[in-house]
């Protein structure tokens, strides 16, 4: 790959052009996880956040960045994972299967996506995130998921197709 030409940087995201290609890298992270967990009940585990990009709600897996702090450098993805997971909704996982690898979205950014399947959940605390993050958590059952989904929908709140895209991969 031809050196990019850094057009623009910030602590979280950098602006790069190669040829007449602009896209975007974040300087800590290039890659990032989300974790489809299902509890022993059969309840898939979400979370819902304020999203600033598209000002709204957003239902989503429980998800988040590889490396991008110091004292998780060189953490696996499956440690990753399971970080991510225990920070946002209080489960440690017993078990931590990758599903897939993908780009989020190739034609805006190097950034990619590895999601894992969490099983042998054991709550540990609320969750709700680290910092400024404001996370509620939720326990869906998964026989209901759908319906439950487009009624959240419905409300205004936008759901992540994540959710769908892990589901699927599990065969759920």
């Amino acid at each position: 790959m031809p050196n990019p030409e850094l057009l623009f940087e910030t602590r979280w995201l950098a602006l790069y052009r190669i040829g007449r290609w602009d896209f975007v890298r974040r300087p800590q992270a290039d890659a990032a996880v989300g974790i489809l967990a299902i509890t022993a009940a059969q309840e898939v585990v979400l979370v819902e956040q304020f999203r600033i990009p598209v000002q709204r709600r957003v239902i989503e897996i429980p998800a988040g960045l590889v490396g991008d702090e110091v004292e998780h450098h060189g953490e696996s993805l499956a440690e990753t994972a399971r970080r991510e997971l225990l920070e946002e909704t209080g489960y440690r996982a017993e078990t931590m299967t990758r599903l897939l690898s993908t780009p989020t979205s190739a034609g805006m950014t190097s950034e990619f996506l590895h999601l894992f399947q969490a099983t042998g959940l054991r709550r540990e605390h609320a969750g709700g995130g680290v910092g400024t993050e404001d996370i509620i958590v939720h326990q869906v059952p998964l026989v209901s998921l759908r319906q439950w989904l487009a009624a959240r929908e419905a409300e205004g709140v936008a759901i992540d197709f994540k959710i769908h895209a892990a589901l699927w991969l599990a065969g759920l």
